[in-house]
């Protein structure tokens, strides 16, 4: 089973801000989820992860070899980095929602994204159909990976909600991947 991971809090995301390639740590708080994910997922037989800190922060809470994929980096938001919600324009938001090969200024498509993503699923694939291999990265390229198991588009994107610390599983082997999981949580205690 491929086991996606989405990363602990960080000061960004608990911010509101667009956290694409900007490396940040975790929080307090998103050090405690790591543990918490890697304690309640169990011991896979593989941990891959994103590059970024705050990927290979919670990867290294499973105590396994950590494998870096850069394929599994959150989606490049250019000149959008570490901006408010709130605070990108409309008119990008209506670009960016209505193409999927819209590319904010510096930074990377849903597309491009979505390729690369399949790409690092399918080279997985055959492995997860007999092993866990717990997979750590960020919102986007989650969505990418569950559209690549719903055998959908990018645009799915815009339909998704992944939280912060959440779990996603998805099955492969035959008849072909299947999404069982989504949006898992196991908060950490106090």
């Amino acid at each position: 089973m491929i086991i996606l991971v989405r990363h602990g809090q960080t000061s960004a995301n608990a911010g509101g801000l667009l956290c694409g390639r900007a490396d940040v740590e975790l929080t307090e708080l998103g050090a405690r989820q790591a543990k918490a994910l890697a304690t309640a997922i169990g011991t896979p037989a593989r941990v891959i992860s994103s590059p970024l800190q705050r990927a290979r922060d919670t990867a290294a809470a499973f105590g396994r070899p950590v494998e870096i994929d850069d394929r599994w980096i959150e989606l490049d938001y250019g000149a959008l980095d570490l901006l408010a919600y709130g605070d990108v324009p409309a008119e990008v938001w209506r670009q960016w929602r209505a193409d999927c090969e819209y590319i904010p200024e510096g930074g990377e498509s849903l597309t491009a994204l979505g390729r690369r993503v399949r790409e690092a699923c399918a080279e997985v694939a055959d492995a997860a159909a007999t092993e866990d291999i717990v997979v750590v990265t960020h919102v986007s390229p989650i969505k990418a990976a569950i559209a690549w198991a719903l055998d959908t588009g990018d645009d799915i994107a815009w339909r998704l909600y992944v939280r912060d610390a959440s779990v996603h599983r998805i099955l492969t082997g035959a008849p072909g991947p299947r999404l069982v999981a989504f949006n898992e949580s196991y908060p950490p205690p106090d």
